[in-house]
């Protein structure tokens, strides 16, 4: 364990995040960059645990004199076993991939409750692809700086931790999707739902946590209890859940539950032989996926196809109803990611009809393109509550937010004054001239119940007079209303043809 020290240095945010991303650094051109994420997080996250238990012991010890309490007292928080500290593996002359395994395997059998599994599964011992003196240089940059409570607070090392989320995600592009959407979208999402203390908050395919840690900092930033949080999630992937545990961990969240499997086959989340239903929904399931179990949704012992089966070449509404399903029937609102096609493709006519006849829908946002990491197709969130408020009932509102983007590289993302813009308008729920509009229900059912956001916000264009200039503005307005809405539904034909091709591949 290491010695009783002065007061800890304070790194600042820039140095903290340029710190902990030197690790990774450290791996580049030994690994794929897309697999950074499985070796710095785990070995980041032990550090943080093991310089916390010290701090703890110290503070004891030098309060009482007794190293038996000293110790107690450390294990409250959570228990390092004896040979399990950070301190032992650095001391490993080798098979040093070996003693981080046991270490892991010791700190999460010691700490069932908040720990089972949080360390991940990759190949420490295989020392073709980690060798020893990769795992050294990687313990002995992080030794560098203590990481307890007094010297990195956890808001501090949770948005570092974040931090290297973003920059993995830059760094494996294509492959990031899966487990990383847009932070400054998903800020624009909490805000529109407005999580309160006590609410369960949930994310059916939380990738690594973004959107229950952007619920939860909401909560703080208005001010009230953000302890009394219920949050949870399900991700397929195992090291991408493990990623989301460190994160909440470190973020100091203590009633979470992050479950690993397949949320359309096996919901994780039952309470008394039924779903567990939840306040607050955000979620960005993968986009139009086509390998997933279709003939079990039509019997789904849930429930949860109450409107309809989607198509086997995408399942994005198979998720929406799994997160509908999900909602509190008194207070439930959510918040969902979808790519445009799910706004007017034909083969969802049906299943779109009896969403909008529920009176579910509240609010349709369309975004700019780039703000998936794996396309740049335009981007839309739909927003439903179970219970709208009495004035927003029988109508939907249209956002029409393609310009509210800032684009850096090849990514897009929304300045603070886009978000406030957006929210502005959600929460007025009234007609903006080229930029929102109200429509009821019966006038979204008269246009085959096709949400396509340029159908109903249509560009301003200044009245022209006797100008000329004016004409031309007035006919490229409307060519450029008629293009987009063109665009976006060639994209879908795209990612349908795409999706043919895909099955008739699986089919041999």
């Amino acid at each position: 364990m290491a010695p009783m020290s002065k007061a800890p240095e304070h790194l600042s945010q820039q140095e903290l995040e340029s710190y902990l991303w030197g690790a990774a650094n450290l791996l580049r051109g030994l690994i794929d960059a897309g697999d950074y994420k499985q070796y710095v997080f785990p070995l980041l996250f032990f550090k943080r645990l093991s310089d916390v238990w010290d701090a703890e012991y110290h503070n004891a010890l030098a309060e009482t004199g007794d190293e038996v309490y000293a110790r107690s007292t450390a294990d409250d928080r959570f228990n390092i076993p004896d040979g399990a500290h950070w301190s032992d593996v650095r001391n490993a002359s080798r098979d040093v991939g070996r003693a981080l395994l046991n270490a892991f395997r010791a700190i999460e059998a010691a700490n069932p409750e908040r720990l089972a599994s949080v360390f991940g599964n990759a190949s420490w011992t295989d020392k073709a692809q980690m060798p020893d003196e990769t795992l050294k240089n990687l313990i002995e940059h992080l030794s560098r700086h203590p990481l307890s409570l007094a010297a990195v607070p956890e808001d501090e090392l949770g948005n570092a931790y974040e931090y290297l989320i973003k920059q993995f995600a830059d760094d494996s592009g294509h492959t990031a999707q899966e487990f990383y959407t847009n932070r400054t979208l998903v800020h624009l999402m909490t805000q529109m739902l407005e999580p309160q203390a006590g609410e369960r908050i949930y994310d059916p395919t939380v990738g690594t946590g973004g959107m229950l840690i952007s619920a939860l900092a909401e909560v703080k930033r208005r001010g009230d209890d953000a302890r009394t949080l219920g949050l949870y999630g399900q991700e397929l992937i195992h090291t991408t859940a493990s990623i989301a545990r460190m994160n909440l961990v470190l973020h100091g969240v203590e009633d979470f539950r992050i479950a690993t499997g397949n949320t359309l086959s096996e919901p994780a989340f039952i309470e008394r032989d039924r779903l567990m239903t939840f306040n607050v929904v955000l979620a960005n399931p993968p986009y139009s996926i086509k390998k997933w179990n279709r003939e079990a949704w039509q019997t789904d012992p849930w429930g949860r196809n109450f409107l309809g089966a989607p198509p086997q070449g995408r399942a994005d509404y198979a998720f929406f109803q799994h997160i509908l399903r999900s909602l509190d029937p008194e207070t439930g609102r959510c918040a969902v990611l979808f790519p445009h096609g799910v706004l007017f493709r034909n083969e969802e006519a049906a299943m779109r009809h009896k969403l909008i006849e529920l009176d579910l829908l509240e609010c349709v946002l369309g975004l700019g393109p780039n703000l998936f990491y794996n396309s740049p197709m335009e981007a839309c969130v739909v927003v439903c509550r179970t219970q709208k408020p009495p004035e927003r009932q029988g109508r939907i509102l249209f956002i029409d937010a393609v310009h509210e983007v800032a684009r850096d590289r090849a990514q897009s993302f929304l300045k603070p004054e886009h978000q406030e813009r957006i929210l502005k308008a959600y929460q007025a729920f009234d007609d903006q001239p080229g930029f929102a509009a109200v429509a009821t229900i019966d006038e979204v059912l008269a246009k085959d119940g096709n949400l396509s956001i340029p159908r109903y916000v249509r560009p301003v264009v200044e009245a022209s007079g006797s100008n000329p200039h004016g004409d031309v503005k007035t006919l490229w307005s409307g060519l450029e209303a008629s293009g987009r809405e063109f665009w976006q539904q060639m994209d879908a034909v795209v990612d349908m043809l795409d999706g043919m091709l895909t099955a008739e591949a699986n089919h041999g």
